[in-house]
């Protein structure tokens, strides 16, 4: 038991807890795994318990083989044959396979993938005649999925709407193919299991005696069906062992439920709970700010986050003038932290609220020509939708583009399918011309001499998408690229097709829409020639890389990751926190604990990030600070602010964003600049519109300057770069 002297107190205390319910709240950084998995070897090695009266359930694969090598390190492979340690989906379906004389399938189901559970939607809402454009599949899909997390069957589902009702009658039919086709979907593993266990009080009886303890890991992330579960699995020897932490509760978008913590309490009223609150991962500057933010957050256990490693930094918090500056800034000062030899470039991270703010972060670093790893999303243009919309703009440019019009004839669903398509290519070749060219007259209709080439069904929605492109052609020569932008988008109902449901993913995705069209708005008076060639040339940049780089991820997507410097960007009410949780407290306080979990991912250093103003250049909204920051008190923050907020000083005035020489490292910054007399800095030289030269990024228009911090800030658009804040003592500025 030589491992249990490596633990702090409180460790140990959760280690080594008497039989019973037992809930560890474990705080950021805190040891949980080692908790977990120090449990299940003390168990085995000092309480006599055989390991396959152990139940042990976490979240992802991943997970279960760490902790189950864990435990082998610390025993032997011996020691932990039999033991049950997976998934909560793994644990069902092995449960169920051996149950099957108790369900209406058989032991040899198959488990229908996302794609196959899609495709019966699909089918049923074709087979009920329903309108498929206004009753998605993967919106009535997800509604079902809601259902069975909450543990309601096709026969109790609610109907408050005639949308539920067309949920109930696909919920029955979709059920019912199911087990037609002896197969189950993956929240089926979870229902069927917990309706098996309480429905049949032996099967219930056999698991509960067999399993003297049942441990969960994540237990914030549980939700109800999984919560079931783990209650009649444990019914017996109530000896349940949760770890979690409810303030990194961030999954309910996905059904995790963090009333379950409470649920916990009141099912296990003598239950033991252990606070985790020693951090092993950051400074105490960084936990305590944390500590700052989750405090306002209602109905929690209040833990005094702490560390050993010191106070460490003070929070840097940068108001940039706009999202440019933001992402510059974020660029700049990753290469200053590399070049000064203060971190590695991967262990710097950048944390965003939503998807569609990657694409400025990612074109600073493209700019930049620096490498960065971007998780859990793919690059900014290679999204789907974004890929959609600009090949409509590609095709009205040039009705040559068959690529763009491949990918698009058919997007929304308009019943032009791939024999179609394939007949239209046969017909302009045939008539030694491209296949825009035919669907361009196809829209006159039957007056068309291509219209009788294709049967009825197909020469209708040719026709009718053949009217839209010609119109929009038309409105090319004299629209700016966002009023075609919107044409395009309204005439095809894109909206309505992107936002399949009320889901994340969907909000997600019209984001992304309207950040092109931010982009498409900096256009409105250049060509679409330069548009689409700037899109290309940045979608083409091949300086991703898995390799040590700075990782770029939403907020969600850090849960469980930590970095040696984190950049939180967007720190603007709207945006952190959402806009969408401005009327739910419930979301509210999720978006609260999203905040919290993106600064408790980092170490040693912590850069909170905001911009005055958001859109892009020309069009851009002001904005207001998060609300969450003014919970943060300030004596734990360092920066510059422009809307009086007191902080130490600190001048973000020196940039260190330029592509550098060929002779370079990427990683190259300039070395820092003497200082200035402040008898130098007296008045303001430049003034709004003037044009100025700058010795490395050429001809710009200064757009702002003022005196701050003894210097003259000015804020120019420049040709080559874009937006810069500069210092005028350090810029070596000359007027045009």
């Amino acid at each position: 038991m030589d491992f249990l002297t490596k633990l702090n107190p409180q460790q140990r205390k959760a280690v080594t807890a008497p039989d019973g319910a037992v809930l560890v709240v474990a705080g950021p950084g805190s040891g949980k795994t080692r908790v977990l998995t120090q449990r299940i070897a003390y168990l085995i090695a000092s309480e006599g318990i055989r390991p396959w009266q152990i139940l042990a359930v976490t979240f992802t694969n991943k997970a279960a083989k760490e902790m189950d090598q864990r435990v082998k390190v610390m025993l032997n492979e011996q020691a932990t044959e039999g033991m049950m340690l997976g998934t909560f989906h793994s644990i069902c379906a092995r449960i169920l396979r051996r149950e099957a004389d108790h369900l209406p399938f058989e032991s040899n189901f198959v488990i229908f993938d996302s794609d196959d559970q899609e495709r019966i939607v699909k089918s049923i809402i074709k087979e009920l005649n329903l309108n498929d454009k206004l009753y998605r599949a993967p919106s009535i899909h997800a509604a079902i999925s809601r259902a069975k997390n909450e543990l309601i069957g096709p026969d109790d589902y609610l109907i408050n709407t005639y949308r539920d009702e067309v949920v109930k009658r696909v919920y029955i039919e979709y059920q019912k193919r199911l087990i037609a086709s002896n197969a189950v979907d993956f929240d089926d593993l979870l229902v069927y299991t917990a309706q098996l266990l309480e429905g049949n009080p032996a099967v219930r009886d056999k698991y509960a005696q067999k399993f003297r303890h049942v441990l969960v890991d994540e237990f914030q992330d549980t939700n109800l069906a999984q919560y079931a579960l783990i209650k009649q699995l444990s019914s017996h020897y109530k000896n349940i062992f949760c770890v979690g932490d409810p303030d990194q509760s961030v999954y309910g978008w996905r059904g995790a439920d963090y009333r379950n913590i409470q649920r916990f309490e009141q099912d296990f009223p003598d239950s033991q709970v252990v606070l985790l609150e020693q951090s092993y991962r950051s400074h105490q500057n960084i936990l305590d700010t944390a500590t700052s933010v989750i405090d306002r957050s209602s109905n929690r256990h209040k833990k005094r986050l702490f560390s050993d490693r010191g106070a460490g930094e003070k929070i840097f918090l940068h108001e940039a003038y706009n999202d440019y500056d933001e992402a510059a800034f974020v660029v700049d000062t990753i290469a200053q932290l590399v070049q000064s030899k203060q971190f590695e470039p991967g262990e710097c991270a950048v944390m965003y609220r939503t998807n569609a703010m990657s694409r400025l972060i990612e074109e600073a670093f493209l700019q930049a020509r620096l490498p960065y790893r971007l998780v859990g999303a793919q690059r900014f243009y290679g999204r789907r939708e974004v890929k959609d919309v600009i090949s409509f703009l590609r095709l009205v440019h040039n009705p040559s583009d068959e690529a763009a019009l491949g990918r698009i004839i058919n997007v929304p669903p308009r019943g032009i399918g791939e024999k179609t398509l394939t007949t239209l290519h046969l017909i302009a070749r045939q008539n030694e011309t491209t296949p825009g060219a035919v669907l361009l007259d196809l829209g006159r209709g039957s007056e068309s001499p291509f219209y009788k080439s294709f049967t009825g069904r197909a020469a209708l929605p040719l026709a009718d998408f053949g009217g839209m492109f010609a119109n929009w052609r038309a409105l090319a020569s004299i629209a700016t690229i966002p009023e075609l932008f919107d044409r395009i988008l309204k005439d095809i109902n894109y909206k309505e097709h992107v936002v399949e449901d009320e889901s994340e993913e969907s909000k997600d995705r019209w984001e992304n829409v309207q950040e092109l069209k931010r982009l498409a708005m900096e256009y409105s008076t250049r060509t679409m020639d330069e548009f689409l060639e700037n899109i290309a040339l940045v979608a083409d940049q091949d300086t991703i890389t898995d390799a040590n780089a700075p990782t770029l991820l939403t907020l969600h997507a850090a849960k469980g990751l930590e970095f040696g410097a984190v950049f939180i960007v967007g720190l603007d009410d709207g945006i952190m926190p959402h806009s969408r949780s401005f009327d739910d407290p419930a979301q509210m306080e999720e978006e609260r604990r999203l905040f919290y979990v993106g600064i408790t991912r980092a170490k040693d250093k912590l850069y909170l990030l905001r911009a005055l103003q958001r859109g892009g250049r020309g069009m851009s909204e002001t904005t207001d600070a998060s609300r969450f920051l003014e919970d943060i008190p300030a004596n734990l923050l360092v920066g510059k602010t422009r809307t009086g907020r007191p902080t130490s000083s600190f001048s973000s005035s020196q940039s260190f964003y330029r592509t550098p020489g060929p002779s370079e490292s990427r990683w190259t910054v300039p070395p820092p600049p003497r200082s200035v007399p402040v008898a130098n800095l007296v008045s303001s030289k430049f003034n709004s519109g003037d044009r100025v030269n700058h010795p490395s990024w050429g001809e710009g228009m200064v757009l702002e300057s003022k005196i701050q911090d003894n210097d003259e800030i000015v804020v120019i658009e420049f040709k080559s770069v874009g937006l810069k804040r500069l210092a005028a003592s350090l810029a070596n500025l000359t007027v045009i």
